[in-house]
This record gives structure tokens, sequence and C-alpha cells, in this order.
């Protein structure tokens, strides 16, 4: 059974700060934030799950049995990730890149503690609660401060996995696969990274989503490992039979001018080859979302339209579809599993070529955080705009992709990558 609290609160974004700070005692932490964008289908303002009272944790073979067996057992809240190499566990596919990170393929557990925010108010809900634990954590979350070393800047030296010829290698071999049909479209990845090299998990949080304010903010630590994402994209939710997908795809800087800031968003909106990339990917949504919906219920809500955040704009399409009340949640998931933003079309192939391609198994990179709530419904984001860290191993990592499709230039996607990496070099490098 879990206690349940409700708090008025009178600085709701000092609170989270103590909040957040407080959370750092546990090994098990998962925080998400939408940093009050306004954006359709949200329950949450922030979540805050911490110290695990059941927890799971896999490799990649029968992983969503597992997951949906462990799900529907404890019938509760429960967060966590699923890696992009869970692929290999939906299709006879596999990773066998270079890793340095080091992640579970899936992990998610039951949360002694949570702390959902809405408006000036937060609800607390403690499972277990013992005597006056809710209240004595309420004090101690009151008295944190945040301690700055300020003489202590991230001194964090980031090297390429892939360089720039060797870049535009892959791009060219890319685009031969396409232009022999052999795909239409695939999301390349290249790894930057820094070793030997110790950062504070939480202050680069902060200051990540600081610059990027993003709807889909999250800070994971699981033991030793940490997430920082400044991600914009939402992968799948359910709220009750309704399913909703909202791939991004397509990108453009941003202007400090304003009128040069909205010819920007223009050009982006009109730009025939990004438009192409996003319908590409939402025909392949709908077709991934038809595998558990109901016949004729998948509909495109909205095509193409471009948001603008604090370091670009992007163009983003909503996808949704009906199911049956007897669906099970992980199957949605596990039918539309990995995102088809992160992969290309057709999907296997894509996936295929990926592999052959990358230098860097992607891990929790393009993977997916997020929740399933006591009633089987679910939140999850596309893990991008991140930063991942393996605290003993003393390594740093940030990916970045883009698709490619016919009408690519390997330039241009490079430079786009730069344009994606700014916010994570800029925090890592100062």
């Amino acid at each position: 059974m879990r206690t349940t609290q409700i708090h008025k609160l009178d600085n709701a974004d000092q609170f989270k700060n103590q909040l957040l700070i407080w959370s750092q005692q546990f090994d098990d932490v998962v925080w998400l934030d939408s940093n009050n964008y306004e954006q359709n289908y949200s329950n949450y303002e922030a979540v805050l799950a911490v110290d695990a009272f059941t927890s799971i944790q896999t490799h990649f073979e029968g992983s969503f049995d597992m997951l949906k067996e462990y799900q529907t057992n404890v019938n509760d809240w429960i967060f966590g990730y699923l890696t992009y190499d869970l692929k290999n566990d939906v299709e006879d596919l596999n990773s066998n890149n270079f890793d340095s990170l080091g992640f579970p393929d899936l992990y998610f557990f039951q949360p002694k503690k949570l702390f959902l925010f809405k408006g000036n108010q937060v609800e607390i809900q403690y499972l277990n609660c013992v005597d006056d634990e809710l209240e004595d954590d309420l004090k101690s979350i009151h008295h944190c401060r945040e301690e700055r070393d300020n003489n202590k800047e991230n001194q964090v030296k980031i090297k390429l996995r892939i360089h720039k010829d060797a870049y535009f290698d892959k791009v060219n071999k890319m685009l031969a696969h396409i232009h022999r049909g052999d795909i239409y479209e695939a999301n390349f990845c290249q790894e930057f990274y820094a070793e030997n090299t110790r950062i504070n998990p939480l202050e680069t949080y902060l200051k990540l989503n600081r610059i990027s304010k993003p709807p889909f903010a999250t800070f994971l630590k699981c033991g030793d490992k940490y997430l920082l994402s400044a991600s914009p994209e939402r992968y799948l939710k359910k709220e009750v039979q309704t399913v909703i997908s909202q791939p991004i795809k397509g990108t453009a800087k941003r202007s400090e001018n304003i009128l040069e800031d909205e010819a920007l968003k223009e050009a982006l909106s009109q730009d025939i080859k990004e438009r192409s990339e996003n319908i590409m990917i939402v025909d392949l949504v709908r077709n991934d979302l038809s595998k558990t919906a109901i016949k004729g219920s998948v509909e495109v809500e909205e095509l193409t339209k471009v948001y603008t955040f604090d370091q670009v704009h992007q163009m983003i399409s909503t996808v949704t579809s009906k199911i049956e009340a007897t669906t099970h949640a992980v199957d949605v998931i596990k039918s539309t599993f990995p995102m088809g933003s992160m992969t290309g079309a057709p999907k296997i192939s894509a996936m295929r070529i990926i592999e052959d391609l990358e230098e860097t198994k992607r891990g929790l990179y393009s993977g997916s955080v997020g929740y399933f709530s006591p009633t089987g419904d679910f939140d999850f984001n596309v893990v991008i705009r991140s930063i991942l860290y393996n605290e003993t191993k003393k390594y740093v990592s940030y990916s970045v992709g883009g698709a490619i499709t016919a009408k690519s230039d390997p330039l241009k996607e490079y430079e786009e990558c730069l344009v994606k990496a700014k916010a994570m070099r800029e925090v890592l490098e100062n």
C-alpha cells in the first residue's frame, strides 16, 4: 500500500532543486522534467522516483517477456529504461560494436518514494511508509542546499570516435545502400567521448537542462551509471486505450536575431528533404502502431509541425491509435521498438546497415526512459541530446545522429550533428 500526501508549494522550482539534491543519496533515481513546456498529452510537470523496493535488470534475450511478467506481477509504478539493443530481442539482429559504458540492456525498479508535480503542488506516494518517514524526509529536503565548487570546472577533453573524413565515407556508403534500393532512410550516429574523466553528474545535468529546457529532460542514476538527458522527443505514451507517438525528424539551428530565427523556422517547415524524412518515419510509425491497433484507428493528428526549443527548431509529427482494453502495455512497446525516428525504413534493413557502419554500440543512447503507472498506462521519451557517464570507468559519452536519405549531403549532415552536439559539448568543456 502507498501512503499518499499532497503538499502545496510556495516555490515549486526551489523545491524541485532541493529534491534533486536530496535524491543523490539513493542508488536508483529517475527524474523526468517537462520544464513547463506547453505540450499535448502531458500528465505531470515533473516526476521523481527513488529507492528501489524491487527491480529487474536483464540482458536483451527474452527481455520484453521478463518486463511483461515483472510489470504484471508488481502492478505498481515502475520506472526505468530500454536500451536500443533490445532490438535483438525483437528481431534476428545483434550488437557487436565497441561499448565502454556497460549499461545493462534493460533496467526497471519499483520506487519506495515517488513525487508527482502538477502546478504549485506535489503528490507524494510512499510504499510501506514507516512512522514519520515522510515528514522526516520533507524536513531533510527543505534543508538541502546546492553545493557549488566554483573552482572545479569539468576538465573534459572530447574525442571523436569517427573523424570527419571517415564520417563522409560512411555516409556515402549509406547513400549507396539507398541508391541500390536496400533502404529509403537510416539514422546514422557517431559518438563523442572522454576517458579518465570525472564529472559531477547532477551539476552537469542542471547545466544541460538550463541551456536546453526540453520537454522530456531526464536525470537517471543506476548505481555508478548516469544518464543526463535534454531530450525533446516523446517515443510512446499510453492513456487508457489511446497510444501516442511523436517522432522528430528535421532540425534547424536557432538565431539570436528574431527575423533570422523566424526565417530559419519557416525554411525548415518548407524544406522538401526534411519533410520527406519526417513523412517516411510517420509511415513507419503508422505501420508499427497498426500491429496492436484496433483496425482503422491509426491517425496522423499532426504532420511535420515545427516546434521551437532553446537550442534548435524541430519538425514533429503526432500519430495515435486505439487498442483493445485487453492488449498488454508491454506488447505495444515491443511491437514498435526501437522507435522509427532512430532507425529508418525499412526498419530491419536499416538497423542491419546501422550496425555495420557505426563504430559504437548505442546502448541507452536512442533507447528510452520512462514509467508504467499502476493502471498499465505508460510514457517514454527518446534518449537523444544526452550525456552518458560510467563513474567507475571514468568514461563520458554523448552521441548524435541524423537521418540519411537520397537527398542527403554528407557535409550538411555533419554540420547538423555539430548543431545537435553543441549543448552537450558546451556543458562538458565549459
